[in-house]
This record gives C-alpha cells, structure tokens and sequence, in this order.
C-alpha cells in the first residue's frame, strides 16, 4: 500500500498525541514546536543553513517504487538539529521545511549515528546513541529538548501515584515453587556473607544489608548464599510471596520526554531449566539453577499526558518493548506479566517460547499460565532510588551491593549431560546432542547474579534482542 506525502504546513503551531494506524505505519507521537520568544535577535527556533545526506536506498539491489532519502540538518552555530528529514528526492530539502533548536534548550551529548541492517535489503531505521542526563538511550532524536527535569518529571508523590495506576501484576506458573520475597525476608531468613578465604566463617547478612561491602566492582570475593541448615535452605528457596514487595528505580529517558520506572523483583532461588526435544520434555537438572534472580519489567510512561506508553519485558539479559495497545490488563490500567517457570523471564502473554529453537522444536523452554500465585507490585511499592530527586530517596544499602547474590559453582557438565543422554534413542539423541552445542555458557554452572544496580539498564537503555 502506498500513502501520498502530507502537503507541507506551516512550522509550528500545534501539537498532535495519539495513535494512527496506517496499514502497519503506526504513529503514537508528533510534536511540532513553535517559537514564541518573540526575539528576533536570538530565536529559540531557526533553519537549518544545510543538510546532509546520511542514507539513500540508491544502492539496495531490489524491487522499489521509488528512491529513499535520509537528510541531517546542519544547525547554525548556537543551535542544533532534533531530527531527520526523510524524502523521495535527491535534491536537498528547501530550508524552511524543518526549525533547529537554539543548544541552551537542546541536550546532544556524545551523538552518534548509525543505519541499522546496512547490508540487508530493507531499511529498518536509524540507530541514534547518546547521553542524555547521564544515561545512554538508544533510538533517541538527534537533540531532545532540554529544561529543569524536576520541572518535567514526576515529583515523588506522582510517581508514586503513576506506580498505582500503572504497577503490573505478575501470575506466576501454576506448578512454580520458587517464588519471590522481599530483600529484607531473604535476610532475615538465615542469608549468608561469605569472603574469599574465610569461606569457613560466613556472616549473617543484617537487616537491609547494612553490612554488606558497599561500592566497587565484582571481584568476586564476596558473594551472598542460602542458610546452610538443610531444611531452612528449602524453606527460603521457596521465597514468600505474601511478603514480597517490588523496588522501583525511577529514570528520564528521551531528554526527559518520558519517565522510565523500572519495577525489579527479587528471587531467592532461579530453578533448573527445562527442554523440549521434539514430542519430549526434559528436564536439564542443576542446568541455570542459581541462588540470588533479579528480574524486572519497565514502565515507559509520556511525561506530557502521564499516559502508558509501553513495557519493556525482560527475557535472561535482553527483552522486548510491547506498546500499551497491545498489552493485557489485570484491573483499570495494570498490565499483566507472565513469569516463566524456573527462570522467572517476562512475558506479555501466556504459552511456551523455546529459546535457541532456530525454528526447529528443540530448545529451552520458558512456559508460562496464568494461576492463583499472582503479585501486585503496586500493594507494597518501595522507590529504592530516584535519578532527579536523589535526595528525597534514600537508597539502602542492599542496591549498593554490587558483587554476587548468589555462588559460583562449578559441576561436571558432561557428567549431567550423559545422564540425560543414557534414557534417549535414535532421532532424539541426535536432537538432543545438537541442542546441547547451543546452550548459552551461562547454563553450564551455577553463578549468582549481580543485584540491580549492576544491571546495563540501570544507568542505559533496556537491551532489545
């Protein structure tokens, strides 16, 4: 399907927020800026005084209609370009057809940009990396608007109202024995401290991990384990769910354009996985079991109608955003989740995702259904840190924790692997060797994971698969 282009309007004026759906074209967002300094001197707004040419489809080798043409402005000094213009003309756009920014109103740190799929036969976009208020965004404009963040963003009060409005509700698989509880219970209950070389002599973690080393990076010489008491070992893997609470970390991304609130929960104990071979389910015994899972869902929310705009659901280290179109809710304006059994990975909707299946039926499984375990997050929320309202949050001590929550073990992979092997035949043993070439690394023994604030996403944009 072709669409015609918009005749050109005039610069300014007016604002369009909604969604348009043009066959698979979809538009949630246009903002068109106007100058109302009335400063002829100094504008806010000015032309461009060029443009360059950043990507054509000249030189793709397929079937077209016609040519594709991805043009930078080039800003005065003093000002900066806040987009892109797109044509179907290799001649330069006239000037007037786009307004750069005067730089005290625009933040463009560290820009760099790139073309997704250089060397594939379709364009898929533009990659923009940035900084922007100390985060590096993905996908971003060129130059956002810049102001007073506090005079944009959500104030504590709002963001906790945001939180009850928006806070997902996570059903956990019907057969899950391992589910979450809040820090605090993981430490009450018997969690231990142990350091490289006093491994004979570990520490009860105190209340709200106030004596947990602070700061640093990993050097793997302190990480956190269950209580050694055989029976209270079990009881704490189990977690509690009635005691869980969910941590929210509060962010600007986009210049300050939407709120991010990322909402971690904590696991005392990540089950083994589980893998389907064909007609077959297996379990992969102590394969992924780890002590210590963190797991989150990020709430993107406009800051200019405090509508949901999408979630990002994390999936073993990446994920997917999903638009607030095509999210299930729980009650009023909650999205629902779906974690996987074991893994505790995060889905929008309910079945099995095989991981590493290629598009054969052989592969990890991540299955998910909904049950009578389920979790508001928005019933005990606790705002563990704020990036613009540092000082109305303390942080405790626990989010600075940032070596492992969980030991490192190795064990005989092969030993595991030939278990497994000896109850298979014919095809599926076969099936099953190939499968076991691509499990990640990171299944073949047991590591604590490192605690939020380690995470990529914390201090950047979510990782997209």
């Amino acid at each position: 399907m072709k669409f015609g282009i918009p005749q050109s309007k005039l610069l300014g004026g007016g604002f369009a927020n909604g969604t348009i759906d043009l066959g698979g074209l979809l538009v949630t967002q246009v903002l068109v800026a106007k100058d109302a300094s009335y400063n002829s001197s100094n504008p806010t707004l000015t032309s461009p005084i060029d443009y360059t040419l950043v990507w054509s489809s000249e030189s793709l080798d397929i079937a077209k209609d016609g040519e594709g043409y991805v043009w930078l402005p080039i800003a005065p000094d003093g000002y900066t370009a806040v987009g892109y213009i797109i044509t179907n003309s290799s001649s330069k756009p006239t000037l007037d057809k786009v307004g750069c920014v005067r730089a005290d109103f625009a933040d463009t740190p560290n820009i760099t940009v790139g073309l997704e799929n250089k060397s594939a036969f379709d364009f898929d976009g533009l990659d923009v990396y940035g900084s922007v208020g100390g985060f590096r965004v993905r996908n971003v404009s060129v130059g956002n608007f810049k102001g007073n963040l506090t005079n944009f963003m959500p104030n504590l009060n709002q963001t906790y109202a945001l939180i009850q409005a928006y806070s997902p509700v996570i059903y956990f698989h019907p057969d899950e024995p391992y589910l979450p509880s809040s820090v605090d219970w993981f430490f009450q209950n018997g969690a231990l401290l142990y350091h490289i070389g006093n491994e004979s002599k570990p520490s009860l973690v105190e209340r709200n991990g106030s004596n947990l080393p602070q700061g640093g990076l990993d050097d793997e010489t302190y990480w956190l384990d269950l209580p050694l008491d055989g029976s209270s070992k079990d009881r704490v893997k189990k977690g509690d769910l009635q005691d869980a609470c969910a941590y929210f970390h509060v962010k600007p991304v986009f210049g300050g354009l939407f709120t991010d609130i990322a909402t971690w929960i904590f696991y005392p104990f990540n089950g083994g996985a589980r893998a389907k071979m064909e007609f077959i389910n297996i379990s992969l015994g102590k394969l992924g079991e780890h002590v210590g899972d963190w797991e989150h869902v990020t709430l993107r929310i406009s800051n200019f109608n405090g509508e949901l705009n999408s979630v990002f659901f994390s999936q073993h280290g990446w994920g997917r955003w999903v638009s607030a179109s095509g999210l299930e809710y729980h009650t009023g304006n909650k999205p629902v989740v779906y974690a996987s059994l074991h893994g505790h990975a995060s889905y929008p909707k309910p079945g099995c995702v095989l991981l590493g299946s290629k598009g054969a039926d052989i592969g990890v499984r991540d299955d998910t259904d909904k049950s009578d375990k389920l979790m508001d997050t928005g019933v005990r929320p606790v705002v563990v840190a704020v990036e613009y309202l540092a000082a109305a949050v303390v942080e405790p001590p626990w989010l600075n924790y940032e070596r492992k929550w969980g030991p490192k073990i190795d064990y005989d992979v092969e030993k595991e692997l030939k278990k497994m092997k000896r109850l298979m035949i014919g095809k599926i043993k076969k099936a099953f060797e190939r499968f076991v070439e691509s499990i990640p690394s990171e299944m073949l023994g047991e590591d604590g994971p490192t605690g939020s604030k380690v995470k990529v996403s914390w201090s950047g944009d979510e990782c997209v698969d």
